[in-house]
């Protein structure tokens, strides 16, 4: 027996010796060189461009396996400005046999130099990464792989792992861009599974320097299943610096991540300046968007993600949230976010420098046909949201306390409610936006009280004409995406209702009391003018599009004003008749006496953007008369009981006199 063991040894260590000797000799007399052309022709067959060796290849078996290879050239199709797709001035990987045996690696050296990747896009559009390699007429059913239970490897160990020298070209003959990332350097120290890898990464973009830097591993004695901590630190363009730690799970299986992302504050306008770039978005204050700063935690996997304990600065702004999203191919998605303060005004696009013609030349322009808009993926979100914010500013407007609770499934979206302060007052809003049919449906309902219209006004037309404390109820609802459907389509009512204000830049009493005053004939006041009321009160229905108020009503101690008729929103028409009554001197409810002045009936027409106005003269004259049929006794000439001599001439022109036209 021990005879049959010692033979059985001294076989197998002959055949391992001459195994050794075999890979030790074999290089030294085989001419891989002449293979070249071979290798050549088949890359190049496979992957359907020129290739090229134009340095030496070697190769070694024994103790450690390596290959060597510098020049290599793989070709672009014809029709491109460079030559190479893939440039590669030298590279060396050598691998001990023996281990790998028993799925242990061991790399002594993986050294890549002088690497150069180009990606062209022509002007055709077509770019020179398309049709790399040739597909297959018959394409194999290959029997389903299941699941990797992990990496099939026992252990890692690699002594050196260095890319230099490489480099990244992208040239876009359509938009004329080119960007180039040069320099390109990588260098992992003591790579191995049971020790965290260290990772240097470095480069220029467009001659900016960018770089990663940090820890990954170890990735466990049974890489993909287990987990694998990381903390990484990238830095661009001496501008960005964000740093990223924590863990990933199951990287096979589960493909879980648990991360907290960092970004220290940094300035997107001057991060895109060190590029050469353009800032994409203008805005009225140019000092905006000059600080930007974010802090989050991320956690979940391909079916779900999760942001909590978020923090974003936006210049002045502090914005906290936290976001949930599941079932991409069906968004669930929940967000809550907290937002301290904003002017939105400076974000906002600055002030056109168009000249009005050119803004009317715009809109007299024949409108180009609006594509149907596609509301599938709405139909499919699911949505459960709330924003809140404490101090808000867009158009002057000055909003505070701002908070607002949207839900939505199955494409009908409820806003209820949304709710917040503004000049003394509050205002709430509830509505649904209904998208579960191809054209959208719109329903709201407004409550206000208590606004300073005064204040609103002017901030937001910047035009001081109404002042008082104001509420209002509104309940519209309209079908339609784009604007004039929209109108076409607005039905609804509401009233508007202002207490203890005033009609700036009209004096009705003074109009009452002297005709002159409508059309600038009377004494200008140095005081501008103006019509107090201690209530004016506005009913009204919108019906297809169209305004109408019957019994819009002023009240105030020297007169009443009654409004009645409509606005089209559609042909944008005006026609409105203002009636006011005089009700009392300036003297007070004692004086009897009855006034000189006349009640004048107001026609308003015209358009929105045009509107006119002019008396009501059959109105103004019988107001004045009291009987229209004493017109015809004015007009008749000389009485014979008075003695008049006058002819009736002169009667008519002093009546005319009398009346608001221009003399």
């Amino acid at each position: 027996m021990n005879k049959a063991i010692k033979w059985i040894l001294m076989v197998g260590g002959g055949l391992i010796v001459l195994v050794i000797a075999a890979l030790l000799i074999i290089p030294m007399f085989v001419d891989v060189q002449k293979y070249k052309p071979e290798l050549e022709k088949r890359v190049a067959e496979a992957t359907g461009r020129p290739f090229t060796l134009g340095g030496d290849l070697s190769l070694s078996l024994f103790p450690w396996a390596g290959v060597s290879l510098s020049d290599l050239h793989l070709g672009n199709p014809p029709g491109f400005q460079e030559k190479d797709f893939l440039f590669v001035k030298s590279f060396e990987v050598r691998v001990k046999l023996l281990p790998l045996i028993s799925k242990e690696i061991q790399v002594k050296r993986f050294i890549l130099e002088g690497t150069r990747i180009v990606l062209e896009r022509r002007k055709d559009g077509r770019g020179n990464w398309e049709g790399l390699g040739k597909p297959s007429k018959e394409k194999e059913k290959l029997p389903e792989k299941k699941p990797s239970e992990g990496l099939p490897i026992k252990a890692l160990a690699v002594g050196e792992v260095a890319i230099t020298d490489g480099s990244a070209l992208w040239i876009d003959h359509v938009k004329g861009e080119r960007r180039e990332i040069s320099d390109v350097a990588l260098r992992l120290d003591d790579v191995s599974l049971d020790r965290p890898v260290h990772l240097t990464l470095s480069a220029q973009l467009d001659g900016k320097p960018l770089s990663l830097e940090g820890d990954l591993g170890p990735l466990g004695k049974d890489p993909g299943k287990g987990i694998i901590p990381l903390d990484l630190s990238i830095k661009a363009l001496k501008q960005l610096d964000m740093r990223l730690k924590g863990k990933l799970t199951e990287l096979v299986s589960r493909k879980q991540f648990d991360l907290e992302l960092n970004v220290s504050p940094f300035s997107p306008r001057e991060l895109l300046a060190s590029l050469g770039q353009k800032f994409p978005v203008s805005t009225a204050d140019p000092k905006a968007l000059t600080r930007v700063a974010l802090k989050a935690k991320l956690k979940g996997d391909p079916e779900n993600i999760s942001v909590s304990d978020g923090a974003l600065d936006l210049d002045e702004s502090k914005l906290t949230f936290t976001v949930k999203a599941k079932d991409f191919s069906r968004p669930d998605v929940a967000f809550d976010l907290n937002l301290d303060t904003i002017d939105l005004d400076r974000y906002l696009p600055p002030p056109s420098k168009k000249k009005a013609d050119e803004e009317k030349k715009k809109a007299e322009a024949p409108k180009p046909d609006r594509k149907k808009m596609d509301y599938t993926p709405l139909r499919r979100l699911i949505l459960d949201g709330a924003i809140r914010v404490g101090k808000l500013k867009a158009r002057d407007v000055k909003i505070q306390d701002l908070s607002m609770k949207v839900t939505g499934k199955d494409g009908l979206f409820n806003l209820d409610p949304l709710a917040l302060n503004l000049y003394k007052g509050g205002m709430s809003v509830r509505g649904a936006f209904d998208v579960r049919k191809d054209v959208p449906k719109i329903n709201m309902e407004l409550q206000a009280k208590g606004i300073q219209s005064g204040s609103l006004l002017k901030d937001l037309l910047k035009k001081d004409f109404l002042e008082g404390t104001a509420q209002s109820r509104v309940a519209i609802s309209m079908v339609g995406d784009d604007a004039e459907k929209i109108k076409s389509t607005l039905n609804g009512n509401g009233d508007f209702l202002f207490k203890d204000g005033a009609i700036v830049g009209i004096d009705l009493a003074g109009m009452i009391r002297n005709i002159k005053s409508i059309f600038g004939l009377a004494e200008k006041d140095k005081k501008k003018p103006r019509t107090d009321f201690s209530e004016l009160h506005s009913p009204f229905t919108i019906t297809n599009g169209v305004v109408n108020t019957s019994n819009t009503s002023m009240s105030s101690p020297l007169l009443r004003v009654l409004a009645a008729g409509k606005a089209d929103l559609v042909k944008e028409d005006l026609d409105f008749r203002v009636e006011p009554t005089f009700v009392a001197t300036i003297k007070g409810q004692d004086d009897t006496k009855q006034r000189s002045g006349i009640t004048v009936p107001v026609l308003v027409t015209g358009s929105f953007n045009s509107p006119k106005f002019c008396p009501d003269l059959k109105g103004m004259v019988k107001n004045a008369l009291g009987d229209p049929s004493k017109l015809k006794e004015i007009l008749k000439g000389p009485g014979k009981e008075t003695g008049e001599s006058a002819p009736k001439e002169e009667k008519l022109k002093g009546l005319l006199k009398s009346l608001p036209f221009k003399r």
